[in-house]
């Protein structure tokens, strides 16, 4: 589900730290693949998230931004762990496009956090594979694509 706060056009970049913005730094880190495990070169990834206090905006591109994956299908993210906001759970948004193949508009959810249960759209599929890192977090996840290289 796409939600009522994205924005396209967003700038590409693979760093959405806003300098100055409280927030636990996390790395999100994977692979785009094609049904058969390919790897998928020049995937479009595009993120967009909350800010630590579970705000987006609306106005610029704070913690939004693209980018499109190297011919080993890897795309790497820094940005911090998004704040939560009523009636969800923490989560990332993403979309997910192959050249020339239909996007997939997804979201990417964080392991133990209680309001996982109460989330309507929370998708167990959809965890990531979390992990401590310093004083931040690491994040991995891979995304398999419905079509066959």
């Amino acid at each position: 589900m796409e939600g009522p706060y994205f924005k396209p056009n967003s700038p590409q970049r693979t760093d959405l730290v806003v300098p100055g913005h409280p927030g636990t730094a996390l790395v999100v880190s994977g692979y785009v693949f094609s049904r058969d495990c390919r790897p998928v070169s020049g995937a479009l990834v595009d993120f967009w998230q909350a800010d630590d206090a579970g705000n987006y905006d609306n106005v610029g591109y704070n913690y939004r931004g693209h980018q499109f994956t190297g011919t080993d299908g890897a795309f790497h993210l820094d940005t911090i762990i998004p704040g939560l906001y009523p009636g969800r759970t923490r989560h990332l948004h993403v979309k997910v496009q192959a050249p020339n193949r239909p996007l997939l508009t997804t979201q990417l959810y964080f392991p133990g956090e209680p309001r996982n249960g109460t989330d309507m759209l929370y998708d167990p599929r959809l965890l990531m594979n979390v992990t401590d890192e310093g004083a931040g977090r690491r994040a991995e996840f891979d995304f398999v694509l419905n079509f066959t290289a």
